[in-house]
């Protein structure tokens, strides 16, 4: 049966494509949320770039019919879709509802106001803002969240499996280095195997699919030796370290609750290829600036010293590798060293837009606070011979406009997961301190 779909302001905020996302369902918008756009126009973030998008949208929406009585929409194949109105409404809210959040208010009485004009056909307001969902509930209206781009982490790509081989099978891959393995249609090109003996569960060994050679393949040999004086203490953590330092793979995911290893690895991977095997000109490490959510302008100082406080646990991590003692840091000696040498460079995702980025090791942590609008603009702005690192934890978020189901790090592991030029991999056990995997797990 047909639907009225009523969407708030930050629904189209969060997609300015929703629109085109509930089939041959007709799409409404109140008034009150063009005006609640209009005040996010020229801001110069994500949210201002959305709502000129939204806008634009409209407007040439606007040239092929009335929006008040509604105009046919397609999507990008020009199949038709349904109809978008643009509607205001006379109707009041409760008089429980009338001393606070007056546009919300105006905006759930449109979706009421419809939904008594049309009875026949079934009216759902679409709001990503929870405690509106259960208020509009309260007055008998169906609310819904905005899912078009969900993808629930219980369900996210882990990058493992287990196969089991017979014995003689893990021995030929001990001894010639590879194993042909017929997988199913569709399996992920880049995906890690735990081989695992039939009839001895001890005998086991690791490797990669390699889809173009339908083969599994061995991890790097270099990591036995460390890198940057990191080895892996698990096998999620021996497998996440052959990504980082596979040439073949440019787009790396890796997801982990704190304390599993995702930047230290990542980092110490980035020095090995640009300093050791000079791969690359320089690791590029840059993180979104958050939790307070405001411009790094309002710090005082140059821009190191501005972006100094969100870049701290970089710092501290590139210390450690470079194995500083007490007696170095007293004598002066810091992260600064690789920073003037060229070989680090710190920089904020605010200026990434536009750029062309070449022969660079690309570091972006805490990546689950990027929206899927802004990992994209990062990602084409790679260049010939660079490689990008995302890591991150869905679970950790600051953002307030992206949630552990939706935010650009899970979207980037889910489009990925069948391209050869990615790989992902899942870290579950901490291993920063016996008490950090104990907080991690049970607070």
């Amino acid at each position: 049966m047909k639907k009225n779909y009523v969407l708030d302001t930050n629904v189209l905020l969060h997609d300015p494509r929703a629109i085109y996302q509930f089939e041959d369902n007709d799409v409404v918008i109140p008034i009150y949320v063009i005006e609640e756009i209009d005040n996010f126009k020229r801001d110069l973030s994500e949210l201002g770039r959305n709502a000129r998008q939204v806008s634009r949208t409209l407007d040439a929406l606007r040239h092929t019919g009335s929006l008040t009585e509604g105009v046919q929409i397609a999507d990008e194949a020009g199949n038709k879709l349904g109809r978008l109105r643009v509607m205001f409404t006379q109707k009041e809210m409760p008089r429980e509802f009338a001393n606070s959040h007056l546009t919300d208010n105006r905006i759930l009485a449109t979706a009421m106001d419809l939904k008594e004009r049309e009875p026949a056909v079934r009216c759902i307001f679409v709001t990503k803002d929870t405690n509106l969902r259960i208020r509009s509930e309260a007055v008998g209206l169906r609310s819904e969240d905005y899912e078009a781009d969900k993808q629930e982490t219980d369900e996210l790509y882990q990058g493992t499996r287990e196969i089991d081989f017979d014995r003689a099978q893990i021995d030929a891959f001990y001894k010639d280095g590879e194993l042909a393995a017929e997988m199913p249609a569709g399996h992920p090109p880049n995906e890690y195997v735990l081989l695992r003996d039939r009839e001895s569960p001890t005998h086991t060994a690791l490797g990669r699919y390699n889809a173009a050679k339908q083969r599994i393949v061995p991890l790097i040999k270099t990591m036995k030796e460390g890198v940057w004086g990191i080895r892996p203490r698990n096998k999620e953590q021996a497998f996440a370290l052959d990504l980082l330092l596979s040439d073949d793979i440019k787009l790396v995911t890796i997801v982990g609750k704190a304390g599993t290893g995702k930047t230290l690895m990542a980092i110490a991977a980035g020095l090995h290829k640009t300093m050791e095997e000079q791969i690359f000109h320089k690791v590029l490490v840059s993180r979104p600036i958050f939790p307070l959510g405001r411009d790094i302008g309002y710090l005082p100082g140059d821009l190191e010293e501005k972006l100094s406080p969100w870049m701290q646990p970089i710092f501290d991590n590139v210390e450690l590798l470079m194995g500083l003692s007490r007696a170095d840091k007293k004598a002066g000696r810091s992260y600064k060293e690789l920073m003037d040498m060229g070989i680090i460079a710190i920089e904020p995702l605010t200026y990434i837009r536009g750029r062309s980025i070449p022969n660079q090791y690309i570091i972006v942590d805490e990546a689950q606070n990027l929206t899927p609008h802004e990992v994209k603009t990062i990602i084409t702005r790679v260049g010939d011979n660079t490689k990008i690192v995302l890591t991150g934890d869905p679970y950790q978020i600051d953002n307030p406009y992206v949630d552990a189901t939706n935010n650009g790090l899970v979207h980037v592991v889910n489009k990925f997961k069948g391209e050869r030029l990615a790989g992902h991999i899942a870290l579950n056990k901490g291993e920063r301190s016996a008490l950090a995997e104990l907080a991690a797990n049970i607070l």
